[in-house]
């Protein structure tokens, strides 16, 4: 972007060259973008869409280059938000602008389909340059393309490049310099077209060719005539590759299923039992021996303790607790992505999904939602257009998460000791249940254009070998993401809960020394407890509890035992012989007007359906918006409070 002021949002400094990455999902393009950039990356969404681009900085000599990672598409024919975003940066229309250098990445290995896109860029007058990738697995299928031919047919410059090792790297840089030092005007302003923009008060003279475009039938002649130059003798039999051989297991009608539930169970499991002892480690640390030692050398008043202490330093411990669990995910999604293995994965799972208007690939988010909804929210990016990661990301609050599980043992254990376990087996199909529900609700309402959802057609990538600098610059890229767009809100959100509860109502308390019922917070709750009397939850203590659980579930028991003034060590006694069990049961007996059981249902009913966590909201507006965002949560909590109403009255008539 240069000659002109960057787009709002868009991480590129003044003057600085944009070199734009182009090509076909799962060509290399965002491997080789990794590559380029290193750590120096940024996520933002494209002005005005729920469209992810990811930014970053190139650095050749001492220039720094920025580079825009734009979503994979086959033509800029848009038939998508994302194909639209694509095609509007490559020509120059919209707040983006328009690159100085198109660096367009074409798959060796299936040169017919990349070089109809190469024609589409090439039309616009943006230089380009071709990087031609996967030619080891094009030489595994007895294909040799001949660049030099390719260069001449195709007219623009041509380097051979593997992105996950950087061979070739060095080639592409020396082809993009040439091309900028060609579209160089007097003034010293580098621009892409002369009739682009008058900068200094002079308008930038180019090199490169006016655009001329071209028909379908003679795009698809072009396309023909290069791939004839640069592959004159194709393999007269098609050579079955490894990825083929593999393929005949893990796409097989009876095996493939089979073997991708294993995969979506490991990743589950990667997201509990492997995960957790990780966060614990993390929010033990920052609530036992870092919030002492603060606490020990904290002066003044309490109240500036406990601000620092229960407000700030528990926000932050908060946010900090879920990096070992999104750096987790974010390596399994990487190596399966890098694998080749989410794209067969998509597949398999693409019938069971076409019901609801998405496809087999919105299988990995919601999956890893039953884990955790923070990372699932960022995996929606594996779905092929804005539209359909939107839907996703509506439905992941609607999978149960672990957070959860604490809760539905205590009052399971308390209302149900006989069947405690189906009871939280059936809580989990119900989660499942709500997800298709909501998926018919929406397809039919806001989401009526995903209706004719078509069987999934993708071009399969190669097997290969996870590579570990790739795999760690990745996940350590969505990690600092993460931390930066939804760590200050819910640290922030944290403090403000800690404000409202140290802040007395009553006379005789002083700041910080409050407790939960004669505090703001606690008449906040009071308020509340009304609305939920047809649920028959009519209580400051119940309200206080799932307020709270708004910020994180995890919290929930606290907040009923911080609540019923009980000792921390009866947090622990989640089940019928419990104290904690013990209050709640007595509590929910004189809400339900004797309907404890309906009423205990309804209870976990609504903490299964309303919002998840505030890092949930917090991730879905970084990735879809605060009008989507703000929409949902609003939606779940209409939604969960007429299920919790629904569950307690049918079951008080049935009782």
């Amino acid at each position: 972007m240069s000659c002109h002021d960057a787009a709002p949002g868009v991480v590129v400094e003044a003057g600085t060259l944009t070199i734009g990455l182009v090509g076909n999902p799962n060509a290399g393009k965002s491997t080789l973008f990794n590559t380029l950039s290193g750590a120096r990356q940024a996520v933002m969404n494209a002005p005005g869409t729920t469209v992810e681009l990811q930014t970053g900085t190139w650095k050749r000599g001492g220039r720094r280059l920025a580079l825009v990672d734009l979503p994979g598409t086959y033509s800029l024919t848009p038939r998508s938000p994302d194909e639209q975003v694509a095609a509007d940066y490559v020509a120059g229309r919209g707040e983006l602008g328009r690159p100085d250098v198109a660096v367009v990445v074409l798959d060796g290995s299936a040169l017919a389909r990349s070089l109809y896109l190469l024609a589409q860029v090439h039309e616009t007058g943006t230089p380009v340059v071709a990087a031609v990738t996967m030619l080891d697995v094009a030489a595994a299928r007895s294909v040799t393309p001949d660049l030099d031919a390719l260069a001449t047919a195709a007219q623009v410059p041509v380097v051979a490049l593997d992105p996950r090792t950087g061979s070739g790297v060095e080639a592409l840089g020396v082809a993009v310099e040439r091309l900028l030092e060609t579209t160089r005007c007097p003034a010293g302003c580098a621009c892409a077209q002369a009739d682009r923009h008058a900068h200094g008060g002079c308008r930038c003279a180019t090199a490169t060719a006016a655009p001329v475009a071209m028909s379908d039938e003679e795009r698809f002649a072009w396309t023909e005539r290069v791939l004839a130059a640069a592959v004159p003798t194709p393999p007269a039999v098609p050579v079955r590759s490894t990825s083929d051989r593999i393929d005949r297991v893990l796409l097989h009608p009876w095996l493939g299923v089979p073997v991708f539930l294993a995969v979506m169970w490991a990743v589950f499991e990667l997201t509990t039992v492997v995960a957790t002892p990780l966060v614990d480690a993390v929010g033990g640390f920052f609530g036992g021996p870092l919030a002492s030692g603060l606490r020990a050398v904290v002066p003044g008043p309490a109240w500036v303790e406990g601000l620092l202490v229960d407000g700030v330093l528990s926000g932050v411990g908060t946010v900090l607790s879920f990096v070992p669990l999104l750096a987790l995910v974010f390596v399994a999604i990487g190596m399966l992505e890098d694998s080749g293995y989410l794209a067969r994965a998509a597949f398999v799972a693409d019938r069971a999904l076409r019901s609801i208007g998405l496809d087999g690939r919105a299988m990995v988010p919601l999956v890893i939602g039953f884990g955790c909804n923070v990372p699932a929210m960022v995996a929606t990016r594996t779905m092929p257009d804005a539209r359909r990661r939107l839907l996703t990301g509506l439905l992941i609050p609607l999978t149960s998460c672990p957070a959860r599980l604490t809760v539905y043992v205590l009052v399971a254990g308390t209302f149900f000791p006989r069947s405690a376990g189906t009871v939280v087996f059936g809580l989990y199909v119900l989660s499942g249940l709500l997800v298709i529900l909501g998926g018919l609700v929406l397809r039919s309402t806001a989401f009526r254009d995903l209706r004719q959802t078509r069987p999934l057609v993708l071009a399969l990538p190669a097997y290969h070998v996870p590579r570990l600098r790739p795999l760690l610059l990745s996940t350590w890229t969505r990690v600092a993401a993460f931390v930066r767009g939804a760590g200050g809100i819910i640290a922030g959100t944290l403090v403000v809960v800690w404000v409202l509860s140290a802040i007395p109502v009553t006379g005789g308390h002083p700041v910080g020394e409050v407790p939960v019922h004669d505090s703001v917070y606690g008449r906040v709750a009071d308020g509340i407890a009304p609305v939920l009397a047809p649920a028959g939850l009519d209580d400051w203590r119940l309200a206080s509890a799932l307020t709270t659980g708004f910020v994180a579930k995890e919290v929930v028991v606290g907040a009923l035992a911080q609540s019923f003034s009980l000792d921390p060590a009866d947090v622990g006694a989640a089940s019928a012989d419990g104290a904690l069990g013990d209050q709640l049961r007595a509590t929910l007996d004189v809400t339900s007007g004797g309907h404890a059981t309906a009423a205990a249902l309804a209870f976990l009913v609504f903490v299964l359906a309303y919002t998840p966590c505030l890092a949930t909201v917090a991730e879905q507006r970084r990735v879809f918006g605060g009008r989507w965002a703000f929409g949902a949560v609003a939606v779940q909590l209409t939604f969960a409070w007429l299920l919790a109403v629904a569950v307690f009255q049918t079951g008080r008539l049935l009782a």
